[in-house]
C-alpha cells in the first residue's frame, strides 16, 4: 500500500480498541492512515490515541473551522484511495444503508467515489437481526466490501458471530485486492468434513477427512470478497476470517442445514465426505458383543450434490472426488451422475497422498475438458480451484445451466 491514502473510520464500540494495532499495520504497510472517530468512537478511544500512532490529526467535527472552506469531509473524500470503517456498529451502518450524513464519517463515505471497506463488530443479535441483515446486504449490493465479522465469545458475554476480525487480519484483507472476476459480491455456500452416523450412544459410521479442504476453500473465497457460509461435519478447525459458519454431525443435518441456506446462493462447492449410508434404528443403548457377526441394517442417506445440481433454478455446483483408483473415470462417472459444472477430484490413501494432509493436489473435471492443479498447500490449491471456477463462470456456464434447468 505504498503511498497510498487511507481513511480510518471509528465508530463506537468496544472493538475501537483493535483499530489502533489496524492503524499501526497499515502504516507498516506503505499507507498514509487518517483517522474519523464518531463521537461514541471517543468514549472507548481517546483521538490522542489515533494521533499519536497515525502522525496526523484526528477529524471528529463535520463542521471544522480548521478545513479548507470549512468543509472537511469534501476535503477527505477527495484525498482517500480508500475508506475503511473498523469497527462498524449497527448504527453506522444503518445509517449508512439509509444514505444518512449526520455526522462527519457518514457524509463523507457519501461524498468519495473511494473504495468502502466494512469491518462489523457488534453483539451477536444485533448481528443476526433482519433489520442489520438487510442493511449490510443493501450495503455489499451497493458495492462496499465486507469484512467478518469473526465468531466468538464477545465482551458482553454472548458467544457467536459479531467480533471484529483482528487486526493483522483485517490489514491483510484490506491490502488483497477486492477479487478476481465475478466472485466479488457473490453468495458462496460450502460444505467441509465428515458426518457421524450414530449406531448406538457411543458409536458411529464416519470417514477420515480432516475437513482442511474446505476450510481452505472458505478462507480464499472470503479473500476475494465472496460472502461464505461453511457447512461442517466434526471438525476440530478454526473458523476461517468473515465466514458464517454451521456446525452439523449427521448426513441428514447437513442435508437439512444445506436446503435452508441455499436461497440465493451463486456458487455450491459439495467438499464435504458425507456418509453414503446411515443405521436404519439406531440402538438406543450400546450394543453388546454377541457371536461372531454383527448385522448392520443401513439405509442410503439424501445425495446433497446431486439435490442441489436438480434444483430448477441451482447454483453453480462445484463436486468433490476423493479416489484411491482410477481417479478420472470415477470422477467423470460422477460428474455426469450428479449433473454438475465441475467435479474436483483428488488421490488419496498411501504415503504419498495420506489423509489430514495440509498439501493437495487436484484434477478438475468439466463436461468437455480438464485441468490439473498441481500439489501445494490446500489455501493455494483452493485459490487456483477458485479461478478455475471463474473461468468456466465467465464462460456463459452459470446462465446455460440455470436456463437448462428452468
Amino acid at each position: 500500500m505504498d503511498n497510498k491514502n487511507i481513511i480510518l473510520g471509528i465508530t463506537g464500540g468496544i472493538a475501537a480498541y483493535k483499530s489502533a494495532q489496524l492503524v499501526r499495520d497499515l502504516k507498516r504497510a506503505g499507507a498514509d492512515v487518517r483517522v474519523v472517530m464518531t463521537r461514541a468512537a471517543q468514549s472507548f478511544v481517546t483521538p490522542l490515541t489515533f494521533q499519536a500512532l497515525s502522525g496526523n490529526p484526528v477529524h471528529t467535527d463535520l463542521l471544522d473551522p480548521q478545513a479548507e472552506s470549512a468543509m472537511g469531509h469534501i476535503e477527505l473524500a477527495r484525498w482517500a484511495d480508500r475508506v475503511v470503517v473498523a469497527p462498524l456498529s449497527a448504527d453506522c451502518a444503518a445509517r449508512l444503508a439509509n444514505g444518512l450524513a449526520n455526522d462527519l464519517l457518514t457524509t463523507l463515505c457519501l461524498a468519495t467515489t473511494a473504495p468502502i471497506v466494512l469491518a462489523p463488530a457488534m453483539n451477536t443479535h444485533m448481528w443476526q437481526n433482519p433489520a442489520t441483515r438487510a442493511n449490510m446486504a443493501l450495503l455489499e449490493q451497493r458495492g462496499c466490501r465486507i469484512l467478518g465479522p469473526a465468531i466468538g465469545a464477545q465482551a458482553c458475554g454472548e458467544t457467536g458471530p459479531g467480533r471484529m476480525l483482528e487486526a493483522a487480519e483485517l490489514a491483510r484483507l484490506i491490502v488483497t485486492p477486492a477479487a478476481p472476476g465475478c466472485f466479488h459480491g457473490k453468495s458462496v455456500l460450502i460444505t467441509a468434513g465428515p458426518t457421524r452416523e450414530p449406531l448406538d450412544p457411543v458409536r458411529y459410521l464416519s470417514n477420515r477427512s480432516s475437513g482442511k479442504m474446505g476450510f481452505a476453500l472458505a478462507e480464499a473465497a472470503a479473500e476475494i470478497g465472496a460472502r461464505v457460509t461453511l457447512i461442517c461435519g466434526p471438525c476440530d478447525l478454526p473458523t476461517p476470517p468473515g465466514v458464517q459458519r454451521t456446525d452439523v454431525e449427521t448426513a441428514l443435518e447437513m442435508h437439512a442445514a444445506v436446503m435452508r441456506d441455499l436461497d440465493g446462493t451463486d456458487v455450491f462447492f459439495g467438499v464435504a465426505a458425507v456418509a453414503d449410508y446411515r443405521a436404519k434404528s439406531p440402538a438406543e443403548r450400546k450394543i453388546k458383543k454377541c457371536g461372531n457377526n454383527l448385522m448392520l441394517d443401513l439405509v442410503q442417506n439424501p445425495d446433497i450434490l446431486a439435490e442441489v445440481a436438480a434444483l430448477p433454478k441451482r447454483p453453480f455446483c462445484v463436486g468433490f472426488a476423493a479416489e484411491t483408483n482410477d481417479l478420472e473415470r470415477h470422477a467423470k462417472q460422477k460428474l455426469a451422475a450428479k449433473a454438475v459444472d465441475l467435479i474436483a477430484a483428488n488421490q488419496v490413501g498411501g504415503a504419498d497422498c495420506p489423509f489430514e494432509s495440509s498439501a493437495n493436489a487436484l484434477r478438475v473435471f468439466w463436461a468437455n475438458g480438464e485441468t490439473e492443479i498441481p500439489r501445494n498447500s490446500k489455501h493455494e490449491v483452493a485459490r487456483n480451484l477458485l479461478q478455475v471456477v471463474v473461468d468456466r463462470m465467465s464462460e456463459g456456464h452459470e446462465e446455460t445451466h440455470r436456463t437448462e434447468s428452468a
